[in-house]
């Protein structure tokens, strides 16, 4: 079983490698944005929790979001593993889903970390800013706020799992095929 973080920051082409990934390995893709709008469409416990600190304009806490990844997890039988995707986001966040794993007879086999140029991404997201209609694709200070974030909060999660051994930078730019080559070589190699 694969269970992969994809990792790197807004427009390292995260999501066009996903869905090579997710085809060619048949894992089950894993958002925190689709878990979300699953517990809160259905109106789970979970859900309500989460509305409670939404309604009020506070983050979720890693407590529910764990607790959502992990009926994810636990609910998904027929899968070859999970590719992780914006999550984890912190350090608390990957160690919590680490001791999830633990819980649950498993572990992250690895982290893969798309790494490309500042002004790459820049370019990346304009550019995808003319088609996705996301108002943050397309406002200047709105994505270097998103690419500041990453590198603020949540660059030290390649730090946590390159203490593990369990983190391969590849280079997210070129050719699409290209990197999901080299994407490819890290996974068979679990």
């Amino acid at each position: 079983m694969i269970n992969l973080v994809l990792f790197g920051p807004p427009g390292a082409g995260k999501g066009t490698q996903s869905e090579k990934i997710i085809e060619k390995f048949q894992l089950t893709h894993l958002s925190t944005g689709d878990l979300f709008r699953k517990h809160l469409g259905e109106g789970t416990d979970l859900g309500k929790l989460a509305r409670t600190y939404m309604d009020q304009g506070h983050l979720v806490p890693d407590e529910v979001v764990i607790s959502m990844v992990e009926d994810k997890l636990v609910s998904t039988t027929e899968t070859n593993g999970f590719i992780f995707d914006g999550f984890p986001r912190t350090v608390a966040q990957a160690d919590a889903l680490d001791q999830l794993m633990v819980k649950i007879g498993s572990q992250i086999s690895g982290m893969i970390a798309l790494e490309v140029d500042e002004e790459v991404l820049k370019n990346r997201i304009r550019e995808r800013g003319k088609t996705s209609g996301r108002a943050d694709d397309q406002d200047e200070q709105k994505i270097q706020t998103r690419i500041n974030v990453y590198l603020d909060e949540t660059l030290p999660v390649a730090s946590y799992y390159e203490k593990q051994g369990k983190l391969t930078r590849i280079n997210g730019v070129g050719e699409i095929d290209e990197i999901f080559q080299n994407i490819s070589k890290v996974l068979e190699s679990y």
